[in-house]
């Protein structure tokens, strides 16, 4: 397996990330995946052995039964935490309870600490923002990861399924107070959408994201 740094950190993952989305398989969920615990630590073994240590998941997937199944492969298995990098997500919907969804101050610090109970785990490598929230201003949402960061909580602060101009919006927030930045994007590309080549990739090259 090869590794290389993401982005600009010191943080090296394999050129493969091993993604969880269908593990689970509650509610919507079901129709995307429904990979069960002795399944999930099946694939896990072969990731492992395959030298993969980037594993990718989010509190969405399946509404926290994915971080759970992947948590208690983790611990099943016997895996190091040092030799993984564990990437979940914040923002979806995860019950009907008016603030449990959203980029708010509110749902970040207490969304990671409900992934970190399911995960089985004291801290995420990667916790990426999982789409946009239209209700939260750009700047609180910055000001709390990076005082999740701060806690120990949260190793490194990434962005999912934003648009150019936000991302640099939200870097550019982060640049004037001195806050950690996000160091890496997941967002849709493939031989038929290449939409990202307009804006995003020459964004990644300015001083925003160094």
């Amino acid at each position: 397996m090869k590794y290389n740094f993401l982005g600009n950190t010191g943080l090296l993952v394999s050129e493969i990330c091993f993604g969880t989305m269908t593990f689970g398989g509650k509610g919507y969920w079901e129709a995307i995946g429904k990979v069960q615990q002795q399944e999930v630590n099946d694939l896990m073994k072969v990731v492992i052995e395959s030298g993969i240590n980037f594993i990718d998941t989010a509190n969405v997937y399946s509404y926290g039964e994915s971080e759970t199944l992947l948590g208690q492969s983790i611990k099943d298995l016997g895996l190091k935490r040092s030799e993984l990098v564990i990437a979940t997500k914040v923002r979806g919907k995860m019950s009907d309870s008016p603030n449990d969804i959203g980029l708010s101050r509110y749902h970040i610090f207490n969304s990671v600490d409900e992934s970190l109970q399911r995960l089985q785990l004291d801290h995420i490598d990667i916790l990426y923002v999982h789409g946009v929230d239209k209700r939260t201003p750009v700047e609180e949402t910055m000001r709390a990861l990076n005082d999740i960061v701060s806690t120990g909580k949260v190793r490194y602060i990434a962005v999912c399924n934003w648009p150019a101009w936000l991302v640099m919006k939200a870097q550019g927030i982060a640049e004037k107070h001195g806050w950690h930045k996000f160091v890496s994007m997941q967002n849709y590309y493939n031989l038929i959408y290449r939409e990202e080549e307009r804006e995003m990739v020459s964004n990644w090259r300015t001083p925003y994201f160094s």
